[in-house]
């Protein structure tokens, strides 16, 4: 997959970067219940995140992945730049961005691939959207007068 950004005059216009954590919510669960000690849960932090509104789930590197032990659920027909694709789909992903927090399936990356990916259906669940002009994710509200969720 190819990830092709616009770039004029040395500047990056519209590309939002972010950092996240990623944890393997299983091990969260067995440390809550005293099965594993709180530093045997497998944790990243990833810095230089993508914000990709033309990807749909959040996507990692393979190596990312196995860091973090996430189990495989199924694979899925994904379309890249250089068309359809089987992906991996790889379920237990929590994350924390912008204060957010919330579990999600991944897609690993094809090989090769090292950026990291946050797509559209986390963004949404999480209440967050880019903001383009100011390179930046925007938090939408939350709080006794106002919601981003919806019935």
């Amino acid at each position: 997959m190819t990830l092709v950004l616009p770039n004029l005059q040395g500047k990056q216009m519209g590309q939002v970067i972010t950092t996240i954590t990623v944890t393997n919510f299983i091990d969260l669960v067995m440390a809550e219940r005293g099965f594993i000690s709180t530093e045997a849960v497998r944790c990243a932090v990833l810095d230089k995140v993508v914000v990709d509104t033309g990807a749909t789930l959040l996507s990692l590197p393979a190596p990312i992945i196995s860091q973090l032990g996430l189990r495989q659920v199924g694979e899925r027909d994904v379309e890249t730049s250089a068309g359809i694709k089987k992906g991996r789909i790889f379920a237990g992903a929590q994350i924390i961005v912008e204060g957010r927090e919330g579990r999600f399936d991944c897609l690993e990356l094809p090989e090769g691939v090292s950026a990291v990916l946050l797509g559209v259906t986390p963004m949404e669940e999480l209440g967050l959207e880019p903001d383009l002009r100011n390179r930046r994710l925007r938090v939408l509200p939350m709080n006794d007068e106002q919601t981003y969720l919806m019935a």
